[in-house]
């Protein structure tokens, strides 16, 4: 007879089955950003690259661990996880982006194609912000971007990564506005999650990060800002594509910006 499962060990399959859910409807095709997906659920950026390059690549994530906290790498060609082990990396984002030569080339639901162009594509998941969102919605803190149903505005900023093999480029940073009274307790709690980025690693004016204007993201969708509330900037797995930009990397496959993959791994794995 199997035994009863008690109401956490019940919400934990329930959550699970919510992620294995999200990741079949993006096999099937649905693209949308990943934003509240799956409550409770760890998500991860994601950067493939030849074998080649990835030495170098695992290099600048080790030196810039605020930015890229890797959580996992695959095998050179292997497009499994062990944080998703029915998963597919190719085909379980909702959205994959294509460079060449440091330049975006294009951007397609459906990655297999690229496996079989480059057999030795080597995956690093890395830690994303939205992992800690739900702590922050439990705690009473409204994400804007979820509320209105948008895609989180990201920044380049004048944050110098230091620079690794033949990468180099400069941190991008995700903005969540917080009530001015809530902002110790944002930094408190993301700040409980160094594996998904942690703390924010600024408060306030957007100028002291070079961002001229608020508005007008470099990635991502521009959120309202009302009365009373401060922009605070997260660290961004977004990174190592402006390092693909600035490094003029030959090929890489990405992540399009908010479009995570959904692991079946529980965000409280990776508090602290």
């Amino acid at each position: 007879m199997t035994p009863s499962l008690n109401p956490l060990q019940q919400a934990q399959q329930a959550a699970i089955a919510a992620a294995r859910a999200a990741r079949a409807q993006y096999r099937a095709g649905k693209v949308a950003p990943t934003a509240g997906v799956a409550p409770g659920m760890t998500q991860a950026n994601m950067i493939a690259l030849p074998r080649d390059w990835a030495y170098d690549f695992l290099l600048y994530a080790q030196r810039n661990p605020k930015a890229c906290p890797v959580l996992d790498v695959s095998d050179a060609g292997s497009p499994r996880t062990v944080l998703a082990p029915d998963a597919d990396l190719r085909t379980d984002i909702p959205l994959y982006r294509v460079w060449r030569d440091g330049k975006l080339a294009e951007e397609v639901a459906d990655a297999t194609a690229l496996w079989e162009e480059h057999g030795d594509l080597v995956t690093f998941l890395i830690g994303c912000s939205f992992t800690f969102e739900t702590p922050l919605q439990e705690a009473g803190i409204e994400i804007r971007h979820i509320a209105d149903g948008s895609n989180v505005p990201m920044y380049r900023s004048n944050k110098a990564c230091r620079p690794a093999g033949r990468f180099q480029g400069e941190m991008v940073v995700s903005m969540r506005p917080i009530p001015a009274h809530r902002v110790a307790d944002a930094a408190t709690i993301s700040g409980r999650y160094p594996s998904v980025h942690g703390a924010p690693v600024h408060v306030g004016d957007p100028a002291a990060l070079g961002i001229a204007d608020i508005g007008r993201p470099d990635f991502g969708d521009a959120v309202r800002i009302e009365p009373g509330e401060i922009p605070v900037f997260w660290a961004c797995g977004v990174t190592p594509q402006a390092a693909v930009m600035a490094s003029g990397v030959p090929f890489a496959v990405t992540h399009a910006p908010g479009h995570m993959f959904i692991t079946d791994v529980a965000d409280s794995t990776y508090h602290v």
